[in-house]
């Protein structure tokens, strides 16, 4: 990490602050509630990760936290109002990788990568030198360049999603958001974006993600423990709150352990308990 990235870290609060969030969805009699957070600060240069059972709003809070999901209430990237943030400099400060974003499947891998450089380029402008080498190492780091002159479409779903992580790296951004970036990877490449987190993270960069592979989500450096559109917990990952916290959301149907390993050290895994064995 630069010594101007450590020094304006040790100067910021936060990197998204959020006061009094809610959000609906509907009309009319079917309108409800889908998200109501009272207060959350994200740490900046850390990992966060969003954990939480099937429709806990998991999705729902990091689309508005992103600014992509209209609600109520304080929003603000690196201590700025998200309102006082131009559009243009919205898209160079955040990076998101969200489920089942829209995809040409005819576009090229190396053009979908590209399109992470738009928010750094004029209007109609071509791809600088610049633009061209950060492509190339974001399409490296996910061990896809390779791939550039082929088609999405040619792609495994497990493929296409490492182009999409390279996508989000190439924006370069002090944010970055990933709904279920591990969708459809297989476990050697899991651990391989848990290094790419850490290294960005290493970096300066703030990573917000939501994961349902809790064991994953335990390596992260704190966790947000949401259930029912609500805020439960926010603590850090090795915090024995922070794992009460998460067992009983998942209604006492995962047990978190501490193991050791020899390569690894000490690390957290989160193990199914059976619904005849869960306590009450």
């Amino acid at each position: 990490m630069h010594s101007d990235t450590k020094a304006f870290q040790a100067i910021q609060k936060t990197a998204i602050c959020a006061r009094d969030l809610h959000a609906t969805l509907g009309s009319g009699a079917a309108r409800r509630a889908v998200l109501d957070v009272a207060a959350l600060d994200i740490a900046p240069g850390r990992w966060t990760c969003i954990v939480g059972p099937n429709g806990a709003g998991k999705s729902t809070l990091l689309k508005a936290l992103a600014g992509l999901l209209p609600c109520d209430g304080h929003l603000a990237w690196n201590d700025i109002p998200l309102q006082n943030i131009p559009v243009r400099a919205r898209g160079q400060q955040l990076a998101w990788l969200g489920q089942g974003d829209g995809l040409a499947l005819d576009l090229t891998v190396y053009d979908t990568v590209m399109l992470g450089r738009l928010p750094h380029q004029g209007w109609l402008e071509t791809p600088s030198a610049n633009d061209i080498r950060v492509v190339e190492t974001a399409l490296r780091t996910v061990q896809a360049w390779d791939w550039c002159p082929r088609t999405l479409g040619q792609l495994s779903a497990g493929e296409r999603q490492r182009v999409l992580l390279a996508r989000a790296l190439a924006v370069q951004a002090p944010l970055m958001l990933m709904d279920e970036p591990l969708t459809n990877l297989d476990p050697p490449h899991q651990a391989d974006w848990l290094e790419w987190v850490r290294a960005s993270v290493q970096s300066g960069t703030t990573v917000l993600s939501v994961l349902h592979e809790i064991t994953l989500a335990l390596h992260a450096d704190a966790i947000v423990v949401l259930d029912g559109g609500t805020l439960r917990h926010h603590g850090d990952s090795a915090d024995p709150d922070t794992h009460r916290a998460m067992e009983a959301v998942f209604g006492r149907r995962l047990a978190i352990h501490r193991v050791h390993t020899e390569t690894a050290g000490s690390q957290w895994v989160a193990l199914p308990v059976l619904a005849s064995e869960a306590q009450p």
